[in-house]
């Protein structure tokens, strides 16, 4: 798969129809994931999609998946993720027992390999594992339900990331996910994202295809200022 260019815009089908999901996909044709947000109702209070329903949206996604486990035990359920075909696997690093060995082992499984930090956690807490992922995702939310506000406090924890990814020459993708809007899309790509997660400001608006392109836009005219 040819990688897309930073910066990439991967709607959360969070805020999509779950009566019209493959319509709702089709809209987002123009993006470069479909951002697909995995809850057990117990790493947070949220319950959604399992293994059958993602499986489902993999087969008519005009877009890959961009899958985000907010579940217990990821050690243990990942790889199954990845198996389905899912083009990137983020886990939290939260809830994984090692999360370098299940790193690896989603990307001998051939997706790429994330990890997701909630908002209280240090990003120091990666630094020295940096290399063994190929996407980071600073939560700017509290894990667990769509429609937050914007979290600005955790841009200093992404600008460091951004510091210590170009410092060691590292290419990992910098994902930032929660309250992303036409708003707060420049905050976030002037601190260092590269990859944006948007529900509510895609899925909200009356001209889907038309709020992709505006967001890119925006978080390539935010990158510029960095």
């Amino acid at each position: 798969m040819e990688l897309p260019r930073a910066p990439r815009i991967n709607p959360s089908i969070l805020a999509a129809d779950f009566v019209n999901m493959q319509r709702d996909l089709a809209k987002i044709a123009s993006a470069d994931f479909a951002h697909v947000d995995v809850m057990d109702n117990h790493f947070v209070p949220n319950l959604t999609f399992g293994p059958q329903m993602v499986e489902r949206i993999q087969a008519t996604s005009p877009i890959p998946l961009d899958v985000h486990l907010m579940i217990s035990d990821p050690d243990r359920w990942a790889p199954g993720y990845a198996e389905l075909g899912a083009a990137s696997v983020t886990f939290h690093l939260e809830a994984a027992a090692d999360p370098v060995a299940l790193a690896r082992r989603l990307r001998d499984i051939g997706a790429r390999a994330g990890v997701a930090i909630k908002p209280g956690t240090a990003g120091e807490s990666l630094y020295d594992i940096l290399d063994e992922f190929d996407q980071i995702l600073v939560m700017t939310v509290e894990p667990g339900f769509g429609g937050q506000g914007f979290m600005p406090e955790t841009m200093p924890k992404l600008r460091g990331l951004a510091d210590e990814a170009r410092r060691r020459g590292s290419d990992v993708w910098l994902q930032v996910d929660g309250g992303i809007s036409d708003r707060t899309i420049e905050i976030a790509a002037a601190a260092g994202a590269d990859t944006f997660v948007a529900g509510s400001a895609v899925y909200g608006a009356d001209d889907v295809e038309a709020a992709v392109t505006r967001l890119r836009g925006l978080a390539g005219a935010g990158s510029l200022e960095a």
